[in-house]
């Protein structure tokens, strides 16, 4: 956990838990099968403890190692947008895979980055060498997490995800960069 986040309790909430760790459903899910499907997952208000209960009695001091070990996984993986932004000016040759909606690659990209397509991936999985850098970019780098872990699962293990996506790319290092918000509809509107 990030020195400035209070650690998790076995009274937190799974809305907590996912905030500090933005990888915890995967990591629950690899680990104890908890969160992945309708029939093992849980509600947004529900404690730690009342999730490790409900799933055999799990230990919730064990649950949370392992939350925090994914933690230090994740940001393991993660690339800071100042870090990427030296790399790129320097002329380090990175594959920068963007996996947000058409719309939003459209509207604004990191110069020199792709939309990662279906043909995109098989390209990489099957025909990029295994030590090809590669980073993937969504817009606040919580998908981006997900999908890093997925390549480095096949094979492409010096793949990282942009901290805080193209959001905080902008914000940081290119201010020119359009920043934009997702606001969703509710289900009850048309």
């Amino acid at each position: 956990m990030p020195a400035h986040t209070a650690p998790l309790t076995p009274e937190t909430t799974m809305a907590e838990v996912q905030r500090r760790v933005p990888g915890a459903r995967r990591a629950l899910f690899a680990a104890y099968h908890i969160g992945g499907c309708q029939s093992c997952g849980f509600g947004d208000d529900e404690t730690l403890a009342e999730v490790c209960e409900r799933n055999e009695g799990l230990p919730v001091e064990t649950v949370i190692a392992q939350l925090e070990a994914a933690a230090e996984h994740d940001r393991a993986i993660q690339i800071d947008p100042a870090e990427l932004k030296a790399k790129l000016d320097a002329g380090t040759e990175v594959r920068l895979l963007d996996i947000r909606s058409r719309e939003e690659f459209d509207a604004v990209q990191i110069p020199g980055s792709q939309l990662l397509t279906t043909e995109l991936q098989s390209e990489a999985f099957g025909a990029w060498p295994p030590d090809t850098e590669a980073v993937i970019v969504c817009h606040t780098g919580e998908r981006a997490l997900d999908a890093a872990a997925f390549f480095i699962g096949h094979g492409l293990g010096r793949t990282r995800a942009l901290a805080g996506g193209i959001d905080a790319f902008a914000g940081v290092c290119e201010p020119p960069l359009p920043r934009y918000r997702i606001e969703l509809e509710s289900a009850g509107q048309a």
